[in-house]
């Protein structure tokens, strides 16, 4: 039936005048209106679903430096003798294991991780290992390094093993490569204490810092990314990177609140982290869910450049999270300039280690980390989703100290957790009050309210600080998870926020990753297990969203606008200046095919024209890691006459249609 439409669509755009259409679609094509900002759309990153450690982040080893609370050996198994220690070379990580010998020759000594979830390799890759290491009686040891399978019938668990000598008594960085002979989704790494000729060790080894990643991460970088799961974020084109939340900017207290200056400098100094979502649900409870800012702000900004996207650092005001507190003012810091020093220094600071020159503090750090030239930082969020004078009298003494020392920056404010509500409206009128230049909005809802908002945006007040939908997602009632039968709401919610370019500047889908194992919300966009992923059918209308963006807005008129609450075809359209190319997304919600007839106005004649579809007519249909392709964008060839085009678009569709001039 789809091949069928498709055809028919086909057969349709080669109509020689506007024939009888269900839907007219009038564009003023030599009348661009408002720009579309860069930053459009884009992608928000909160470490929920496992989407840091264990996810984007490539390390494969969980605590790698024994701080997790209250168990130092969590996610390892010891056996032998091994003792856990506290005065390590690393400050702000100052545990590590004491390997000593098991007492026997034929007893063994030694650690076996478990990874996140099992450690996920693929057959002829290179996996490096790493270890800070020494031997602190000066006895040179070993220390025999396996990829193992802990549950194989075959007659050796290890299949890949290598050994290291360990002869200093200071402490060394020392490693190895391994490769995997296999695709496995759940290897585990062990160690044994060996002697010299490779017995079991009768001298002692202190480990820290256990350390796996694959070679291949995204870009190369040795303290780096996964490489499916930061392609699929370059595959989005994204015009904007918030980061790193979210929720965990806030934490259930303020000393457990993410910290930006504790997510820099080396990597093995890098203190561990209570995370937020660690302890939110007792229904999808992780005791092990830590961050161990592995995953920093200098990654942050780094991957934001390589996407091509601007970054959006979200920073705390004072603040631990509104949801788990409420009114309870010992919970947040001081209503006032002294009491919020340090919170306006990390403001301060955080744009120094962005934009900062090498000599000045910050700058330096970024420089000693590989980036001397400035990240060139343009937007700062202050606070997130908090709401009415807890968050007013903070993000405004904090915000002002911020536009003193950098007016150049342009500051991102909160409507609070509602869409609607008495609660929005007095987050919008004192963001209105403070000139913040935008305002954060977050909308979590299912098909009924997006329904109800498909013109949202084309009511608002065009003085005052623009829109930033920060995060949204749509669900149906009783099935709050991935579902194209969702998705195209969300297609067709988008054409209102492209219509409206003049006062919406961002938007960014939210959640961004989901561990299959581990998580803790949904829908999401991109789904992974240990070895592959799965971009969703909201993943694909976001990255034709964004791939389709142009660089202004074209003034529409639709002859058959859905009323609202009430299912219909919706649509926007965009000038591109650079490609030369006019752009119509239509999202079709109805269960029947539509036809459409489009219109551009002023416009004789069109080059070469494309139409990207994209079927969400599966209701309860989408990708997963074991089906990736099931659903994803088909493009064929329109055959315009004039400045029109008549096209079928099918049922539960949305589509994009590329003309060039």
């Amino acid at each position: 039936m789809r091949l069928k439409n498709l055809l028919l669509a086909a057969a349709l755009s080669g109509a020689s005048s506007v024939m009888a259409q269900d839907y007219t679609l009038k564009v003023k094509a030599t009348k661009p209106g408002a720009p579309v900002q860069s930053t459009m759309y884009g992608i928000f990153f909160e470490d929920i679903n496992f989407a840091a450690d264990g996810g984007l982040y490539a390390e494969l080893v969980k605590n790698r430096s024994f701080e997790f609370q209250p168990d130092a050996l969590m996610g390892w198994k010891a056996f032998g003798k091994v003792t856990i220690q506290n005065d390590g070379p690393f400050e702000r990580n100052p545990h590590y294991a004491r390997l000593s010998s098991a007492g026997h020759g034929d007893w063994w000594t030694g650690l076996q991780n478990e990874g996140f979830f099992g450690i996920g390799l693929h057959e002829g890759a290179k996996y490096r290992f790493s270890v800070w290491a020494r031997v602190p009686d000066g006895k040179e040891q070993k220390l025999r390094v396996q990829l193992i399978d802990q549950n194989t019938m075959e007659e050796r668990q290890d299949f890949e093993s290598k050994d290291l000598t360990i002869s200093s008594r200071e402490w060394k960085k020392y490693t190895l490569t391994l490769t995997s002979n296999r695709t496995i989704a759940k290897a585990n790494l062990r160690l044994f204490l060996c002697d010299p000729n490779g017995r079991s060790g009768s001298g002692t080894v202190d480990v820290e810092h256990v350390s796996l990643f694959p070679v291949d991460t995204w870009m190369g970088h040795e303290n780096g990314m996964r490489r499916d799961l930061a392609q699929a974020l370059y595959d989005m084109k994204p015009g904007v990177f918030r980061f790193p939340g979210g929720c965990i900017v806030e934490s259930a207290t303020l000393e457990t609140r993410y910290q930006w200056k504790n997510s820099v400098g080396p990597v093995e100094n890098r203190p561990l982290n209570k995370n937020r979502w660690e302890s939110t649900f007792t229904h999808r409870y992780y005791p092990d869910y830590f961050q161990t800012y592995g995953l920093g702000f200098f990654e942050y900004f780094q991957l934001s450049e390589e996407l091509g996207a601007e970054p959006l650092p979200i920073l705390n005001v004072g603040m631990a999270c509104q949801y788990q507190n409420w009114n309870d003012e010992s919970a947040h810091a001081p209503a006032t300039e002294e009491g919020l020093r340090e919170y306006i220094d990390d403001c301060i600071d955080l744009i120094e280690f962005a934009n900062g020159p090498v000599d000045s503090k910050w700058g330096k750090v970024r420089a000693e980390m590989g980036h001397p030239a400035p990240f060139n930082l343009k937007f700062l969020g202050i606070g997130n989703e908090q709401w009415d004078d807890f968050y007013f009298k903070r993000v405004k003494i904090v915000a002002d100290a911020v536009r003193k020392a950098h007016p150049e920056i342009k500051i991102v404010g909160t409507s609070g957790p509602d869409a609607e509500g008495g609660a929005f409206d007095r987050g919008w009128r004192a963001m209105k009050e403070q000139k913040v230049d935008l305002v954060d909005e977050h909308y979590y809802r299912p098909i009924d309210w997006f329904k109800n908002e498909w013109t949202r945006y084309d009511r608002y007040d065009r003085k005052g600080p623009k829109v930033f939908a920060g995060e949204y997602a749509c669900h149906d009632r009783g099935k709050k998870w991935n579902h194209s039968g969702a998705t195209i709401y969300e297609a067709a919610f988008m054409t209102g926020l492209e219509r409206n370019a003049d006062i919406v500047h961002m938007a960014t889908y939210a959640p961004l990753f989901a561990h299959v194992e581990g998580w803790q919300w949904r829908p999401d966009a991109i789904w992974f297990d240990n070895l592959y992923s799965a971009k969703t059918t909201s993943y694909h209308v976001q990255a034709l969203f964004s791939a389709n963006r142009g660089t202004h807005v074209l003034p529409l008129e639709n002859s058959n606008f859905p009323a609202k609450g009430e299912d219909g075809v919706l649509a926007s359209a965009v000038w591109d200046q650079h490609k030369q190319e006019y752009i119509v997304k239509v999202a079709n919600t109805l269960p029947e095919a539509r036809s459409v007839s489009i219109v551009l106005q002023g416009v004789s004649r069109l080059g070469q024209t494309t139409a990207t579809t994209l079927d969400l007519s599966r209701y309860d249909a989408d990708n997963t890691p074991a089906q990736p392709t099931l659903i994803t964008p088909v493009s064929h060839t329109l055959h315009p006459t004039g400045g029109v085009i008549n096209l079928t678009v099918p049922g539960k569709n949305f589509m994009v249609i590329q003309a060039r001039k």
